[in-house]
């Protein structure tokens, strides 16, 4: 059997999307790697006004759906770990409280609460991310758990900011 990374190249560019940049590559943890590679983008996205910031994060997950298909299929594998765009759709989901609640960007509280929510859900895929991933294929498959998890994590953010005091 080949290895399904054999398949991809940094050369394509719906591959180099698809792995977060190379991102999705590492041989440890790649789902977090490419999450960790979308901060930097995230930073420069969330200068945007926030109806920008929205439509670039809509597009970037509709886009996604076929730069996860193309892929995964030149792989032969669904939702192979190094196909980490759905990560980087996610995250900035996740995000979105911040350019909408004007907080400031970098303020390194609100990256480290919503990075690690935004993985927890995504590992765990607590209902409805897990049914949604065992049930739903190809490139919508790929992206649909992240989407919900990215959304679940805003939710849970906003609670933590809540309770935590941070909106002020």
């Amino acid at each position: 059997m080949t290895n399904p990374l054999s398949a991809i190249s940094l050369k394509n560019p719906w591959h180099f999307l698809a792995t977060g940049f190379g991102s999705g590559l590492s041989p440890i943890i790649p789902g977090t790697m490419g999450t960790l590679a979308s901060i930097p983008l995230y930073l420069l996205l969330v200068q945007l006004p926030f109806p920008a910031y929205v439509a670039v994060v809509v597009i970037s997950c509709i886009i996604g759906i076929k730069i996860c298909q193309v892929t995964s299929d030149d792989m032969g594998v669904h939702d192979h770990g190094s196909i980490v765009w759905d990560e980087f759709a996610g995250f900035w989901i996740t995000m979105s409280l911040v350019p909408m609640l004007s907080i400031p960007a970098d303020d390194w509280k609100w990256l480290l609460t919503g990075f690690v929510l935004f993985r927890f859900f995504d590992m765990v895929k607590p209902w409805p991310i897990g049914w949604l991933d065992a049930r739903v294929h190809g490139g919508l498959g790929i992206m649909i758990d992240d989407i919900v998890a990215g959304i679940m994590a805003a939710i849970s953010l906003y609670a933590v900011a809540h309770f935590a005091g941070w909106l002020v």
